[in-house]
């Protein structure tokens, strides 16, 4: 019997998993705060520090490693569209700057960066992208001197890990930095030149499940996108579509041919497939915004804050299916429209209650994911619903209402930390441990 173990460096918390490779079993998952984050010099820039994040990191595959002797496999994922540069030797020469950045909606020319370089490339960029925040960073003359490329945090822990000196970045990975071309697997070198960037900065790209290196005799996977990565590690079948819910959110389902999303994303996946993949801007925050009104209004009449979420969840539980009160969780705008806001409405003397609020809240959570969904270019419906993230686990009115919205039951995977855990699927057919994705999935993957 051996081991794998997975990593995921995502935005506010660092992950790790050992997972047996026959059962699927995680006889040990271990969650720590990615405690990171830089000042931010314009208010608006989010940067992490790659040290922290490499140090926290590596200290969980150490600690795992030695525990659970011997291992057959890392796997590593994170957070996607955020970029730290690199000198020739590997090195991190500069922060993170992470997907939140928010630079790309600031004023460009007669319109905004992101705006400025989707017009010049024919691509649909955000702020955050990674193209995107190099085109500021080097606008502003922030790219450093001894750069002489780029990559993600992931990616940049999958380095250390296997010793390179040079990313090799997977395409589920690239593809988030913007300007890729889904069918050919590679940066759409037309465009970046359009957009007047050198093409020769980029990271080498690779589409494939293999291996980049040793750690101490180890196989190391490439480090896939986390998106990917919690698919990989949610979904036993391909017809099923998942719901993730954390920090974020996202509706992912998994399709043959880079079909166009007008709505969403179209990404890499494995085994020359597709993710659709619908994103609120918002998404998990909308709920954590309700609590940090409620901590507000508790400080303010000195009430006890200790214990606000579970509060909510009592309150939302106590007619889950009253919710006249609307909500439209869009707060944070969407990809297509970022200056869009959210609203309630429908309020009447009946129905304006913290309860009701928070009903509105968690329904207009999973309406929105529902929304996305309706708007994905499916040739056929879903067979399946499962759901993943602690906003999904930890509350029994929100799975409810994503049930009650997407008309399917919902399944929960018996494992936590779907992202790492992917990444551990991943990293299994990447060594061989199984002779492909499906076959791994289908041994280690089991639901509650």
């Amino acid at each position: 019997m051996s081991t794998l173990i997975g990593l995921d460096t995502g935005t506010t918390s660092i992950s790790a998993v050992a997972v047996d490779t026959v059962s699927g079993a995680l006889p040990r998952a271990v969650t720590v705060p990615n405690d990171s984050a830089l000042p931010s010099p314009d208010g608006v820039s989010r940067l992490q520090d790659p040290a922290r994040i490499a140090k926290t990191a590596l200290a969980l595959k150490e600690a795992l490693a030695a525990e659970f002797s011997p291992v057959a496999a890392i796997g590593v994922t994170g957070q996607m569209h955020g970029i730290l540069y690199l000198d020739r030797a590997g090195r991190a020469v500069s922060p993170l700057y992470t997907w939140q950045d928010g630079r790309g909606n600031r004023p460009y020319g007669d319109s905004s960066y992101a705006a400025y370089l989707t017009a010049r490339s024919g691509y649909a960029l955000a702020s955050g992208f990674g193209l995107v925040t190099h085109f500021i960073n080097r606008e502003q003359g922030l790219v450093p001197a001894e750069a002489v490329t780029f990559c993600t945090i992931q990616d940049y822990i999958a380095m250390l890990l296997a010793h390179r000196e040079a990313p090799l970045v997977h395409a589920s990975s690239a593809a988030s930095f913007g300007c890729f071309d889904l069918a050919a697997h590679t940066f759409d070198s037309s465009a970046i030149e359009k957009v007047e960037l050198d093409s020769a900065f980029l990271p080498a790209v690779m589409a494939e499940t293999a291996v980049i290196g040793q750690d101490c005799g180890v196989p190391v996977a490439a480090a896939i996108g986390d998106n990917q990565a919690s698919v990989l590690g949610s979904l036993r079948e391909n017809a099923d579509i998942l719901v993730n819910i954390g920090t974020g959110s996202q509706v992912s389902a998994v399709v043959s041919a880079p079909i166009p999303f007008p709505a969403g994303a179209v990404r890499p996946y494995v085994d020359d497939k597709f993710l659709l993949a619908g994103s609120p801007l918002c998404g998990g925050r909308a709920y954590a915004l309700l609590h940090r009104f409620f901590a507000r209004c508790a400080e303010r009449f000195g009430g006890d804050i200790s214990d606000i979420y579970a509060v909510m969840n009592d309150m939302a539980a106590e007619q889950p299916e009253d919710h006249t009160l609307t909500v439209d969780t869009r707060f944070c705008g969407t990809r297509n429209d970022p200056a869009l806001r959210g609203a309630v409405s429908e309020i009447s003397e009946e129905n304006f209650t913290p309860e009701q609020l928070t009903r509105g809240v968690l329904w207009g959570m999973a309406a929105e994911l529902r929304g996305l969904y309706g708007e994905m270019p499916l040739l056929s419906p879903a067979v399946g619903l499962v759901g993943s993230g602690n906003a999904v686990r930890k509350n029994p009115v929100l799975r409810r209402y994503l049930e009650e919205q997407f008309g399917l039951p919902l399944k929960l995977p018996a494992h936590r930390e779907e992202a790492a855990f992917g990444a551990a699927v991943f990293a299994a057919a990447a060594t061989g441990v199984y002779r492909d994705i499906p076959t791994a999935q289908a041994a280690m993957i089991h639901y509650e």
